[in-house]
């Protein structure tokens, strides 16, 4: 199924602000859905503004949540759009190099997770 043009518009303005592309970049490539405090610490920004870009990011249908105890964690919606699919592609071909520290940093708040 194929969106309409104002979601699509939505969904282009969502990914034009840099810490939301960021956000979305992460979540393709890390493979792990990610809780707010673990990108605040992987993007060095406020609690207010990733809680700002995360909802906009669910407005638009990019991102759904799932509840874990008293973790709330983000992950890319599930979808067969095939507009989607492309978005998805199009976000994870932007280089790592743009990225490295944000990596860095997400592996291993990722580690700590696990111990």
């Amino acid at each position: 199924m194929k969106p309409n043009l104002q979601h699509s518009i939505t969904i282009f303005k969502a990914l034009s602000e840099i810490t939301r592309l960021k956000i979305i970049w992460l979540l393709i490539n890390m493979d792990s859905k990610i809780c707010v405090s673990e990108i605040i610490e992987v993007l060095n920004e406020p609690q207010y503004n990733v809680s700002r870009h995360l909802r906009i990011l669910s407005k638009a249908g990019i991102l759904d949540e799932v509840k874990e105890g008293k973790w709330v964690y983000y992950f890319i919606k599930t979808t067969d759009s095939e507009f989607m699919q492309h978005i998805k592609e199009a976000v994870s071909t932007i280089s790592e190099k743009e990225m490295t520290i944000e990596i860095q940093r997400c592996k291993q708040r990722l580690l700590e997770r696990k111990n």
